[in-house]
Parts: C-alpha cells; structure tokens; sequence
C-alpha cells in the first residue's frame, strides 16, 4: 500500500510516474543529521565537522536548527520548530525525553552527543559496510522534475515507512550580533530548509512519483521507518 500526502509549494509535487531512467547501483551515503542552533556556544565544534562532511560522496550531513534556544537573546535565523520536534521524536524512540546541542543522528538509528568525531567516523563506517534495504532509481523527464522508484530489497515483509523530501542550501553565512554567540560570523553547511513527509510506504510495491522541486536548492529523498528508526534509504535528486 502507498499512501501520498499533499504537499505545499516550497517542497514538489509528487505523482505517478513512467518508469524511471537509470538505477544507481552504488552503495548508498549515509544520513548524518546535526541538531544545532546559532545560539548554542557548545555547537561551533560540531558545525565545523558537519561542514568537512558536506563535500563527501559517502555521506550526506545535514544541519537541523532547533528554536529551544532563542529565548537567549538570539533568534537562530534558520530555526524550525518542525525541527525540534524531530529531536524530540529521535528521544522519544530512544526512551528519553531531554534534548540537547549540539546532538548527532547518524542512520537515523545512532546518536552522538557533542563533536565526537572518532565516534561519528566508526558509526558511518558500521553503516557504510551495512546492506541497503531500499534501492532507488532516479531520471529527469526535463530540466525541473525528476522521475523515482523505489524498491523494497531487505527481508520481507518490511516496516512501515515515510517516504521524505527534504531541501537544504550547501552553504550560509551569519553574522550574530546578539545573545552567546554575539561577535562571531558563523559559518553553516547542509542547513536544512524544508523536510516533509510525502508519502506512507509498506513496500510491497514499488514506490513510483515525480517529483518537480519549486525551490533551487538541492533535494534528497529520504526513506525511514516509521516512529524516527533507522534510515533504510536515500537517494540525491541530481
């Protein structure tokens, strides 16, 4: 069963769509996720490996910005409270309720406290050697909208899943003039714009869309189990 849900503009539309163009048989990145804010004086450490990740084929990083610390005098520019609830989802999976920054999901499965790099390193290897569950195969029709499928691979039958659209601009510049980070120009990578839930996917079947992305930045798609557990898996829009 496939179940699509409506979308807004800024994300794309979704839809049934011919057979795709071409299947990328490559392992898949693996999805680091960095819970941050611009009012966070212990997250400059975690921001600038987050950054060193943004460049790698292997990985795809990406920067969530919570809004729990804008009462500090500083209201982080990029902040969603979509994004905080997302946090609070991985606590929850966890059997935790206290969140913090900076905080790292890798897999959407492990978590990380702090800028622990060695420990990020050894999680993405386990993840990396880790079979992919889902493969994709992507194609564009033209110049604006691109064609997926994706197909259950894993034991069957499968979890429940969400299928996800998220957008992200590569780079950002702030200059913070207020609150625990006052002075400092800040530098963000992979900052996350827009992350939606377009679809519910049981993958008994092939998952099949197009997708037509109304805003210019990069897009991935991002297949996990239901409930905030692991990321089973992802394919760039390119």
């Amino acid at each position: 069963m496939t179940r699509t849900l409506a979308l807004v503009a800024l994300g794309a539309a979704f839809g049934l769509a011919s057979p795709v163009l071409a299947q990328d048989a490559a392992p898949q990145p693996v999805v680091v996720e960095l819970f941050t804010s611009q009012g966070c004086t212990a997250c400059p450490p975690a921001d600038a490996m987050l950054a060193e990740m943004a460049g790698r084929e292997d990985v795809i990083g990406l920067s969530l910005h919570v809004d729990y610390w804008n009462y500090l005098g500083w209201e982080d520019t990029f902040s969603q409270a979509a994004f905080t609830e997302r946090q609070h989802g991985y606590g929850h999976a966890a059997g935790s309720t206290v969140v913090y920054t900076p905080q790292i999901v890798v897999g959407g499965s492990d978590r990380v406290m702090g800028a622990r790099a060695m420990e990020v390193a050894d999680l993405i290897a386990a993840h990396r050697a880790a079979p992919d569950h889902v493969q994709f195969a992507v194609g564009r029709t033209d110049d604006s909208t691109f064609t997926l499928e994706a197909t259950w691979t894993g034991a069957s039958p499968a979890p429940d899943m969400v299928v996800q659209l998220v957008a992200f601009t590569p780079h950002e510049r702030v200059e913070i003039s207020r609150g625990e980070n006052a002075g400092r120009v800040a530098d963000y990578h992979n900052v996350v714009r827009d992350w939606r839930v377009v679809a519910e996917w049981d993958g008994s079947r092939p998952f099949v869309a197009r997708i037509a992305p109304s805003a210019e930045m990069p897009h991935i798609v991002i297949v996990q189990e239901t409930g905030y557990g692991a990321i089973l898996g992802v394919a760039r829009l390119e």
